[in-house]
């Protein structure tokens, strides 16, 4: 007797077939992967709007503008790069001017007074960094004692440091003409991508900058110049004016962002990771298999740099129609590991990305291969007899091969190959009879043909249904 065997079959996400089932995605995106297939990895940690926001360009899409609504594109000469450091799209420069913006009464560039405190901050690949290239420009003009003083805020390129300049923007500074300087102490590096913030603080009158988070420059404007002790210079902006970003530099910039804050410590709301350390996630629809499938392996494609990772899950059910995020529970699978106890007519995996301590390196995932065994439905009796009585078919068969046999179906009608009977007293088709080899369908119509064939289903699940055996008919007579 031959047994019931479970069939090795494979399922391919990703690689050649796409991501087409993927049903949700958070904090991560499509990507180029390995072999020349898309794959997903985690999104760039671009900034997004908030409460304290005053301006923000993404350079996602064309044409730019401030996403925050608070600044209108007067004039601009960038161009739409796909070699970004956050996101898709980057702002490029070609040193033939770059974006004017003119602030509305709600920004921070659009109107008269004091500022409170502020943060500039980007990313920025310069091309070659060149003397007197300009990253950003504001000028105006204040009246103080009914005399006229020249403001400016400048960031430009001195001997490849990044240099910013304040003239006449603090409020009753007057060492240096007015004018004050604070200077990148790293070399700025061309053609590598490096974030870039100036930050003041009200409540300490701190001036500092920062690349890639780290202290450059600092400045107490102060009376004393010192933390404590001294009254704080407070910026103040005279009549409104345009900002310009790029108006005279090579290269590219990304994610530029103004946030205006009144509370202290603003620089630690600085974020310039690359990728956020709490990773992302990625889930699959629910996958439809044959009943009774048993997932034995997962099989994924992946790229995890140093001290990245990827952590696969899954779950299983014979229907997902009551599924939310914890429930069933999700089950850790190791990669190419072998799995045990997840059953059903639905597999669902979950992806999990992790990025390395420092947020500059993203795992990637190009395909999963989800190997599972299925139940073979069961062969069909090779002989089926039909002999017909007075109201009533008496239908015989030999046993299936089989061994894990759980019943049979018998199937009936009126036309050859149409099972849709309802008359027998036993019920519409097809019947479950059992385990049996031999049954009597009674209260059929004498004088009217019917059609019969036999399937055989599993023990291990009666909706494991085999293939219909050969096709026989009877007629019931009174004789």
């Amino acid at each position: 007797m031959a047994g019931i065997f479970a069939e090795e079959s494979v399922i391919t996400l990703g690689g050649k077939n796409g991501w087409s089932r993927i049903q949700k995605m958070d904090g991560v995106v499509i990507g180029s992967g390995r072999y020349g297939y898309d794959c997903i990895q985690l999104d760039t940690n671009n900034r997004n709007v908030s409460d304290g926001t005053d301006l923000l360009l993404d350079f996602e899409d064309e044409p730019f503008a401030d996403i925050a609504g608070n600044y209108n594109t007067a004039e601009n000469n960038l161009l739409l790069s796909t070699s970004a450091k956050m996101g898709r799209g980057a702002g490029l420069s070609r040193g033939n001017g770059g974006i004017r913006l003119s602030g509305t009464r709600n920004a921070l560039f659009g109107k008269q007074g004091l500022t409170g405190s502020f943060i500039i901050e980007f990313w920025l690949c310069p091309s070659i960094a060149e003397n007197g290239e300009m990253v950003f420009s504001w000028r105006s003009s204040r009246t103080e004692r009914n005399y006229p003083l020249y403001q400016m805020i400048s960031a430009s390129f001195y001997s490849n440091h990044l240099k910013w300049d304040f003239t006449n923007v603090f409020n009753g500074y007057k060492d240096n003409g007015g004018e004050i300087s604070i200077m990148s102490y790293r070399t700025i590096i061309p053609n590598k991508w490096a974030h870039h913030s100036i930050s003041f603080d009200q409540d300490t009158g701190l001036l500092e900058y920062r690349i890639d988070g780290k202290l450059e420059d600092l400045k107490y404007i102060t009376t004393n110049g010192r933390e404590s002790g001294g009254e704080i210079h407070s910026p103040y902006l005279g009549v409104a004016a345009d900002i310009e970003i790029c108006p005279s530099y090579t290269g590219r910039i990304d994610d530029f962002h103004i946030q205006h804050k009144s509370t202290s410590n603003t620089t630690k709301t600085l974020r310039y990771d690359t990728y956020k350390k709490t990773g992302g996630r990625f889930v699959t629809e629910p996958i439809q298999v044959p009943l009774s499938s048993s997932l034995i392996k997962v099989d994924a494609v992946t790229n995890e740099p140093s001290q990245t990772e990827v952590a696969i899950y899954v779950r299983s059910g014979d229907s997902y129609f009551k599924w939310n995020d914890e429930e069933p529970e999700w089950i850790p699978a190791k990669n190419h590991g072998d799995i045990e106890g997840v059953t059903g007519k639905y597999f669902q995996v979950a992806v999990d990305l992790y990025p390395d301590g420092t947020g500059a390196k993203t795992p990637s995932v190009t395909q999963i291969d989800l190997h599972y065994t299925k139940v073979a439905p069961p062969l069909p009796p090779f002989t089926v007899i039909a002999e017909a009585g007075n109201g009533q078919v008496t239908l015989s068969w030999s046993y299936s091969v089989e061994d894990e046999v759980g019943g049979y179906y018998v199937y009936y009608g009126e036309r050859p190959g149409e099972y849709l009977g309802r008359e027998a007293f036993q019920g519409e088709s097809p019947v479950n009879v059992g385990n049996v080899a031999k049954v009597t369908l009674k209260g059929l119509k004498n004088g009217k043909i019917y059609y019969f064939a036999v399937a055989t289903y599993s023990s291990r699940d009666s909706r494991i249904v085999g293939t219909l055996s050969k096709e026989v008919y009877a007629r019931p007579l009174r004789k």
